[in-house]
């Protein structure tokens, strides 16, 4: 029993740490319409940097907003090689994601991976440090928790201001905000920004969780982080009063219990990555199959 408990916790304590990065990519993949690869790079990024600062002695939660502040940087950049310099979006993404590879490499001192145990985290300082007892066990549970919520509503609010239904309009009619006056071209590098921002800074979370920061840790990410949005919009899509960003942070960790309970079976490390791509894979298949059955239903019902 004890076992099943710490594997709910982890699976929930992971799962709202990658659905702030789901998040992000939700912001990018559905309302922007870019199929953004930049968030592999991105989310080692935020690790990495976060690793270094706290190693530094830089406050856990300084480190964590400087880390969103790289990936919107990184973000910005794959943008402006789109906008500015007509690089398709795929080349946009791979040349940032590259790039990112070796300022990785160049944070870590050329280590895989950079160790900060012992160290000041936002779970073990601070505000994390107030948990005792019984609550010490879930710590990592309310405070990851409290973050994505945190996260979930400021997007929310955000996507309902000027510039939030400016950002909808240039991903879904990018025409009518130029009819407007408006340059959707800027709307998208902001929208980058904000969609690799929180991707990193997800990255930076869960690399205080573990104590370590790792630069492959970005492989999969962009597999994971879309995998989760069109599961969280697929399967709520018909609950009107759920928010698309609490669908995606759930489909994160709907997406998160597979794949722990594909561990939990005895599934060898080495094929983690195929059954991330497989699920995804499933994910893609079901959600096409669903989108022609709504089109055939909708045709008839316009006969």
């Amino acid at each position: 029993m004890d076992v099943f408990i710490s594997l709910l916790i982890n699976i929930f304590e992971e799962g709202f740490i990658y659905g702030i990065m789901a998040i992000g990519v939700y912001i990018t993949y559905k309302v922007l319409d870019f199929p953004d690869l930049t968030v592999d790079g991105s989310f080692p990024l935020g690790m990495c940097l976060t690793g270094l600062l706290v190693s530094l002695g830089v406050d856990p939660w300084v480190s964590c907003i400087l880390s969103l502040l790289s990936g919107a940087l990184a973000g910005s950049i794959t943008g402006i090689l789109h906008v500015k310099f007509h690089i398709t979006n795929l080349l946009s993404g791979i040349l940032v994601m590259t790039a990112l590879w070796s300022m990785n490499l160049v944070i870590t001192n050329d280590s895989a991976v950079l160790s900060f145990f012992n160290k000041p985290t936002i779970f073990n300082s601070g505000i994390g440090s107030s948990f005792t007892g019984v609550m010490e066990d879930y710590k990592v549970l309310i405070m990851t928790g409290v973050l994505v919520i945190i996260v979930k509503i400021i997007i929310d609010i955000y996507l309902k201001t000027k510039s939030g239904l400016l950002l909808r309009a240039a991903g879904s009619n990018p025409q009518f905000v130029t009819s407007l006056g408006r340059d959707s071209g800027k709307m998208k590098i902001l929208g980058l920004a904000i969609g690799n921002g929180l991707t990193a800074m997800a990255g930076g979370v869960l690399g205080q969780q573990a104590n370590s920061a790792n630069i492959n840790s970005g492989t999969g990410m962009v597999v994971m982080a879309l995998a989760s949005v069109i599961i969280g919009t697929t399967l709520f899509r018909k609950i009107k009063i759920m928010k698309a960003t609490t669908a995606v942070v759930l489909g994160s960790v709907l997406y998160k219990t597979c794949l722990s309970l594909a561990m939990l079976i005895g599934l060898p490390n080495k094929f983690l990555k195929m059954l991330m791509a497989g699920i995804f894979a499933v994910v893609l298949i079901s959600n096409n199959i669903l989108g022609g059955r709504r089109k055939r239903i909708y045709d008839k019902t316009k006969k």
